[in-house]
């Protein structure tokens, strides 16, 4: 069977647009399939990152997809004691980044197809082989990265996530007040407003923002969760008429940690929110590690024959698993076991957790170097500064695996 493509990347998500251009960089043949008629339309509600996790990227930020620029966060705790941290963010149009990165790949020469529905993926004739809305395209390895809500890696065999049941579900909403917009901090609340993850306000400038809830393991509609967090939020901010413009549900596997994203001997790579890679950079970086990878499969042989033998060889794609723990492992887990001490923690021990760090700054305290680096150096200070709180807290710390 003739070959569509090299590389086939199903989904246009941050990390599958990332895939097909890493791949495409290496003179290879991609083709993006998107179930969208159009890709960014509509836009994905997520439109907020930190410059520390682009630069985990090769991407550059680009004027044309900012709003505005953020000078930081302050995360909030039940009883509105505030940890603020400096870092640099940004607030995109979401619509404008999607298209800005399509304009990216047609200069690398990828074959988009868009409006057209990947059902099933099947190995024939040492080709994979996808059949879709449209017709049955046919490549040597297929990228999955069609986000958390993806049926296709388990078709082929594949759990990508260890712990699918932790994807924080959410409710985002863009909504319109007098001023709503102005402040220069994100805000993440935490605490029994939103179980497990956070309640957010990011403020999008002049009279319009974006409030969501991302609640753990209280089913899929939290929408409950958001409408106490846009009664509390009307209240502290005193804001007596909020309009919402539009509303969205979606799902974080911002716990999940991945799993097994590779199926060697059939050539299938899961990346994204799919594979539990949370997150617009981190989403990317992953795609640009799996991209990569799959490339290096196709280009590394010499002959057609040693080509045929090695491009799917688990010891040549499992490469990608490799180098993404590498770079990210230790961050996800203990990211997860964070997440964990916090979901088991109530109001008033994440009210003393927080209070240790109110008015602090939280970059010199936890300095540079792994995670793991950083942890310790939290949990010091931790120590240092109110024993008897800290001690408090370490109950659901130590439940949680940290």
């Amino acid at each position: 069977m003739k070959n569509d493509a090299d590389v086939i990347v199903i989904g246009a998500s941050p990390a599958g647009i990332s895939a097909a251009f890493a791949a495409s960089a290496q003179d290879i043949d991609v083709t993006l399939i998107e179930q969208k008629n159009g890709i960014g339309d509509p836009p994905h509600p997520a439109n907020t990152f930190f410059q520390g996790m682009f630069d985990k990227t090769s991407e550059i930020v680009h004027s044309e997809y900012v709003i505005r620029e953020m000078a930081g966060a302050e995360i909030v705790s039940p009883s509105g004691s505030r940890i603020v941290v400096d870092a640099p963010g940004y607030i995109i149009d979401r619509r404008k980044f999607d298209e800005y990165h399509v304009r990216e790949l047609i200069e690398h020469n990828v074959d988009i197809h868009t409006g057209v529905t990947a059902h099933n993926i099947i190995k024939k004739d040492k080709k994979i082989q996808i059949s879709t809305s449209d017709r049955t395209f046919t490549s040597d390895i297929v990228i999955i990265a069609d986000g958390i809500s993806s049926k296709l890696s388990a078709l082929v065999g594949l759990h990508p996530t260890k712990y699918p049941h932790d994807i924080a579900w959410a409710v985002e909403a863009e909504v319109e007040a007098d001023g709503i917009g102005e402040p220069d901090f994100f805000e993440y609340h935490v605490g029994s407003i939103a179980p497990g993850w956070k309640a957010t306000y990011s403020p999008g400038g002049g009279d319009r923002a974006n409030l969501g809830v991302f609640v753990r393991r209280h089913g899929q509609d939290v929408s409950r969760f958001f409408d106490l967090w846009l009664e509390r939020f009307k209240k502290q901010k005193d804001i007596s008429e909020l309009r919402i413009i539009r509303k969205h549900t979606g799902g974080d596997p911002i716990a999940t940690i991945p799993n097994r994203i590779v199926s060697a001997g059939i050539g299938i790579m899961v990346t994204g929110g799919a594979a539990g890679q949370s997150g617009i950079a981190y989403g990317m970086r992953a795609g640009e590690i799996c991209g990569s990878v799959a490339a290096k499969a196709i280009t590394q042989a010499s002959t057609p024959k040693a080509l045929a033998a090695s491009k799917t060889s688990a010891k040549v794609l499992s490469e990608y698993p490799r180098l993404w723990g590498k770079e990210f492992g230790s961050e996800y887990r203990l990211g997860r076991s964070a997440l964990e001490a916090l979901r088991k923690m109530d109001d008033k021990e994440i009210d003393r957790l927080v209070g240790l760090f109110a008015g602090e700054d939280v970059n010199q305290i936890t300095g540079t170097g792994s995670p793991t680096s950083k942890a310790v150096r939290v949990m010091r200070f931790m120590l240092r500064r109110k024993p008897v709180s800290a001690l408090s807290c370490l109950p659901s710390i130590i439940r949680a695996g940290i």
